[in-house]
């Protein structure tokens, strides 16, 4: 799983922290009540959404294949895009290079991801997408101050970093 590290660590070379690097994968089997009765139900670890939101995703550069040039990559925050550009995505906010950049990712990729794992994706989660679909945009040198993100391409970085 892709996760965006501090640039201090990023130099440096050391390791994600154990709990941010845990794999989503994992099973847990959890006691709970349901119509009277305990029954087993299956929840799969993910990334949550612990800290404030302008911490999930850490400060990561990004160098164009092109130009060879380095962005700086601040995540912000995201919020529900339905309400503030009527269009069908969950907005996160990043600033590259001190420049307000918005991804807007398909919400009916989440609405998927939900149906075929039977959870939610987490804003964490979310951020990481955008950042991962960000840094591939940057290294092609496509800078806009606003990015649609297919469900197609939702989803397929869902694949590639590993969310499950």
């Amino acid at each position: 799983m892709w996760i965006p590290q501090p640039r201090s660590a990023a130099k440096e070379g050391s390791a994600p922290p154990a709990a941010a690097a845990q794999k989503s994968s994992e099973v847990k089997r959890v006691p709970t009540e349901l119509n009277e009765k305990r029954k087993e139900a299956e929840f799969r670890s993910s990334l949550a959404n612990v800290g404030q939101m302008s911490t999930f995703v850490g400060v990561f550069d990004v160098t164009s294949k092109l130009t060879g040039q380095t962005h700086q990559c601040r995540f912000s925050h995201m919020w529900n895009g339905i309400a503030t550009r009527h269009s069908d995505t969950i907005d996160t906010k990043f600033y590259v290079d001190g420049t307000a950049i918005v991804l807007g990712l398909a919400h009916m990729a989440f609405v998927k991801f939900r149906d075929r794992t039977n959870r939610d994706l987490t804003d964490r989660e979310a951020s990481f997408i955008a950042a991962e679909y960000l840094r591939e945009r940057l290294e092609e040198e496509d800078e806009r101050p606003l990015y649609d993100v297919a469900e197609a391409d939702v989803l397929r970085l869902v694949e590639q970093i590993g969310i499950k």
